[in-house]
């Protein structure tokens, strides 16, 4: 019988060969799967829709036996930002579904939450809706205290229906234009997964808020996982600026959503955050490699 090392040795080929064809085109799979564009470039290269076709079939057939229960018990909030591609957030959202994770609901971190020049002004939201949080009021940095709010309003220890000061925050937050609730969470998540988009040459300045926020979101239940298609582990990148920081230890990454494979991975890195494993996976650009063991 193959067993389950056999499985993911195969899912990581599949990367490879996934990556070999990013690199050839130059830029990110859309949303269909059979397209790449390239950071700031306008042209179109066409993958292989063979290899898109067996990536997606592989990832089907294998996958059931890889995720089973492996995020049984835990339940996830979904995280989107302005770029994350409607495509890799559904994938994603099914493919914990399949690990046997509770959805508690998606929320979308706005243009004006990740625009520095708004800082300020989400400072100031989430010390007046959450004065008595622990870091919220507290010395520190802007992000660390909106993040603070965050963790407060939408991920803990358990999943329990929001109190008084988690709705009071999530109310704010949505007022002030700084989120908004395409799933609207009618629980506390245990963990938070973040689905980036591509990495652009201009967008190091959202993506250092991303990293930021994802920094103060760490200690709030099992943490936070942050993923992206191949190019958020590159400059402008999400997840590349969650890397570089001082967090980097302590927060999951993933850079290969852009395929059906790496969202299979980046459930099992989901996992292994759960059980306190934090790590870097993906593409040649991870430091743990393409698999969690």
């Amino acid at each position: 019988m193959i067993n389950f090392r056999f499985h993911l040795v195969s899912l990581a080929a599949i990367l490879i060969a996934l990556a070999a064809g990013v690199a050839l085109g130059s830029g990110p799979l859309d949303d269909t799967g059979t397209t790449l564009r390239g950071a700031g470039d306008s042209q179109q290269q066409t993958v292989d829709p063979a290899l898109a076709a067996f990536d997606a079939g592989y990832a089907a057939r294998t996958s059931p036996g890889l995720l089973k229960n492996k995020l049984a018990g835990q339940t996830v909030l979904v995280l989107t930002v302005p770029g994350t591609s409607a495509a890799e957030a559904k994938g994603v959202t099914s493919t914990l579904q399949q690990a046997g994770a509770e959805i508690a609901g998606r929320v979308n971190l706005t243009g004006r939450m990740l625009d520095s020049a708004g800082r300020q002004f989400a400072e100031g939201v989430a010390q007046q809706s959450a004065p008595k949080v622990p870091g919220v009021n507290e010395a520190g940095d802007s992000y660390g205290r909106i993040g603070a709010a965050l963790g407060r309003a939408y991920v803990g220890d358990k999943a329990v229906a929001p109190d008084q000061t988690a709705s009071t925050i999530r109310s704010a937050f949505v007022e002030g234009k700084l989120v908004t609730t395409p799933a609207d969470p009618k629980k506390i998540a245990t963990l938070a997964v973040l689905i980036a988009g591509p990495g652009q040459p201009d967008g190091a300045d959202q993506s250092g808020v991303i990293a930021a926020l994802a920094a103060a979101l760490k200690d709030s239940g099992k943490g936070i996982v942050v993923t992206g298609p191949s190019s958020s582990s590159t400059d402008g990148g999400a997840v590349k600026a969650v890397r570089d920081g001082d967090s980097a230890t302590e927060i999951t990454t993933v850079d290969v959503t852009d395929s059906a494979a790496g969202r299979v991975i980046a459930v099992l890195a989901a996992a292994a955050q759960a059980d306190g494993r934090p790590g870097s996976w993906g593409t040649s650009r991870s430091s743990s490699g393409a698999v969690p063991e």
